[in-house]
């Protein structure tokens, strides 16, 4: 089953880390470029992707293909 994919702060860098691991999958020196990172990755596997503050609370939460409730079109 695919994990859900976290862009996270730590020791002053954005890292984006796959749910469970302890490593991260890339280091990056800004939450933007995490963040494009994250979404690539996100679409091509289709995983969520959940963002968090510095402060490690999630900001935001985006859905790549694995949405258990999609908009109605």
């Amino acid at each position: 089953m695919p994990r859900n994919l976290h862009v996270v702060h730590s020791q002053g860098e954005w890292k984006v880390r796959r749910e469970g691991s302890m490593r991260a999958s890339k280091v990056f020196g800004s939450k933007a470029d995490a963040i494009d990172y994250g979404r690539r990755v996100g679409k091509s596997e289709r995983l969520e992707l959940y963002i968090h503050n510095m402060d490690g609370r999630i900001a935001d939460r985006r859905s790549y293909g694995n949405d258990p409730f999609p908009p109605r079109g």
